[in-house]
């Protein structure tokens, strides 16, 4: 008996104490805790930072880490530790999703339902309130779920007129990393914090924790902290890297690896490792990332992508034409993209198809001629891609934009690491090459650049070529097969040269 009374102890007096114990049971594996050079265990430090919220000594709080870094597993195991100690806590768990929310509270359902903690604590989960998105105690405590873009109602976090913890809202990943870069989506969860979130504290000593990595400069820690709701928020900024370069979690993510992230990534580097968003505005893509060519690649799949503008007036975006070749970098046998061509006019819809056929025809010359055209399926594009489907042996890909694949911001995060990891080359003399890399340069994370026309056709090249990978999967024989006719069609016009007719 004196045993358990001293395990009780102990695990009451340490929330690290308390998961790694727990953890154990739960799953038979060791919970981890990291050995960084001369920094404190993120673990810890995230541990400290809870205890201090369950003593009163916090009552806003953001912590700020990585993602993968068992930030989650504290956060399940801190209720579970609460209700160790006071059985009626009432807590709203809250995640960019209901299904991401349910998925915690469900955990934290199951900790408490283990025999040994029912042994130690004598908490009870209410049969008849036992949900895994919303669960009682027997003793009046509660656990509800909920996903942040959606209204918070219906459930409280915490007692009134109680100076001890009695609950608290818990934020974990409030915004989807897919729908941050969206102003709609983004600015819609912080309003829903504002008109709904804030308000279900039931006492003045219920504290609000929010946990999760930063997506955006504005998105609701950024905002948080520049006093956007009227409250001082306690800080816990966990930076993947420290200023001298010793990582902080080096068994996951060590140095090496984060100094690839940076070079490669640096949006995703600077606010999800680094806690440090860069500007809405800031360029997305830097010039020197294109790599320039003296000689041409050995090119196996060319195609083409067009971007129509809905209007022919001139101060509007402009319809765009780009050619692609699909390569081999010899160096590390990765798939590269050359950009052949660009061409960007400004002419009424009933042009687009002379003009499309022209700079088809232009194509053509090329040694690989282009056996498919992505076309997006707006309006004009709509009517170019009916007029085009009467070309024989000539593919058109529909590109459909929906809300799976991004706003405009999101899909030229996702191309990023492609151009900063030097995939996508062109030649260093042809003509269109200052109009691509001038136009690439001005393209920012907030939307505030003029035309993004050139870069849409980007987009949609690297899409096709390199993330799809649609000429490398589909279909391999056509594509040999046209290399061989038109290494054919190139022999005999050489030769009728040389003969003279």
């Amino acid at each position: 008996m004196e045993d358990i009374l001293e395990l009780r102890a102990q695990l009451l007096g340490s929330l690290l104490t308390f998961t790694r114990v727990f953890y154990k049971i739960r799953t038979g594996r060791e919970f981890f805790i990291s050995m960084p050079t001369s920094q404190e265990a993120h673990v810890i430090t995230i541990c400290r930072a809870l205890t201090k919220v369950f003593y009163l000594e916090s009552n806003r709080l953001i912590i700020n880490c990585p993602p993968g870094w068992g930030k989650s597993e504290i956060f399940r195991h801190f209720v579970a530790f609460c209700f160790a100690h006071y059985p009626d806590c009432q807590f709203i768990y809250i995640s960019f999703g209901y299904e991401r929310a349910e998925e915690n509270t469900a955990y934290i359902k199951q900790i408490i339902e283990l025999p040994a903690y029912r042994k130690l604590f004598g908490v009870e989960i209410d049969p008849s309130n036992s949900s895994k998105g919303k669960f009682k105690t027997t003793q009046g405590g509660t656990v509800c779920a909920f996903g942040s873009s959606g209204p918070v109602v219906g459930a409280d976090a915490g007692l009134p007129n109680l100076d001890r913890f009695s609950g608290m809202v818990l934020i974990d990943d409030i915004h989807k990393p897919d729908d941050v870069h969206s102003d709609t989506m983004r600015e819609g969860v912080i309003k829903n914090y504002d008109e709904t979130i804030k308000q279900r504290p039931r006492g003045i000593n219920v504290p609000i924790a929010l946990i999760g990595q930063r997506l955006h400069e504005e998105d609701l820690p950024g905002v948080l902290l520049q006093g956007h709701d009227g409250y001082h928020w306690d800080r816990v900024i966990l930076k993947a890297m420290d200023v001298h370069g010793n990582a902080l979690y080096p068994e996951k993510d060590p140095r090496e690896k984060l100094l690839i992230e940076k070079e490669h990534n640096p949006y995703v580097f600077s606010s999800q490792y680094m806690q440090d968003p860069q500007p809405a505005g800031g360029g997305i893509f830097k010039p020197e990332w294109f790599y320039l060519t003296e000689e041409e690649p050995e090119i196996f799949a060319t195609f083409i992508t067009a971007d129509t503008a809905e209007t022919d007036k001139n101060y509007n975006d402009a319809t765009v034409f780009s050619f692609f070749g699909l390569y081999k970098t010899p160096e590390t046998d990765q798939f590269a993209l050359h950009w052949l061509d660009c061409r960007e006019i400004r002419v009424e819809p009933k042009d687009l198809k002379p003009e499309f056929m022209d700079f088809y025809v232009s194509c053509c010359r090329f040694k690989i001629k282009p056996t498919l055209a992505g076309i997006e399926k707006k309006s004009s594009g709509v009517t170019l891609i009916s007029l085009l489907k009467e070309i024989q042996g000539f593919q058109i890909k529909e590109i459909d934009r929906t809300r799976a694949s991004g706003n405009k911001t999101a899909r030229f995060l996702e191309i990023q690491p492609y151009v900063a990891s030097k995939l996508i080359s062109l030649p260093r003399m042809a003509k269109h090459t200052p109009l691509c890399l001038d136009h690439m340069k001005k393209i920012t994370a907030n939307n505030t650049h003029a035309h993004d026309d050139i870069a849409d056709t980007l987009y949609d090249g690297i899409k096709i070529g390199l993330i799809d990978k649609y000429l490398t999967n589909y279909p391999h024989q056509l594509i040999k097969e046209t290399n061989i006719i038109n290494a054919l069609i190139n022999k005999t016009q050489r030769l009728k040269q040389a003969r003279g007719y």
